[in-house]
């Protein structure tokens, strides 16, 4: 799971888009580059999530299963072109 787009389904959160940082057990560890942030992502449940089948770059996955440190820009920006994406294929 590490490296896809999900949005949260519930909390006071509900609907914001994250990506996915890290995973133990029935837990995610979600970060969004501007609220949480890869070095202190948001911990919520498998179940209180919705998975998006879509993930980000490779690169960027490489390093989030290498364990490396990301900077919060990076997720802001991997966010922004799926959102930019999404908004060009609905408008055709």
């Amino acid at each position: 799971m590490t490296g896809k787009f999900a949005a949260s389904g519930a909390g006071h959160d509900k609907g914001v888009l994250y990506v996915i940082v890290a995973e133990e057990g029935d837990f995610v560890y979600l970060s969004d580059g501007r609220l949480k942030k890869p070095e202190k992502p948001k911990k919520k449940r498998k179940k209180h999530i919705q998975l998006i089948n879509r993930e980000v770059d490779e690169g960027l996955k490489a390093r989030l299963l290498a364990g490396e440190i990301l900077r919060p820009e990076e997720i802001k920006y991997a966010i922004r072109q799926f959102k930019s994406d999404r908004a060009n294929k609905a408008a055709k």
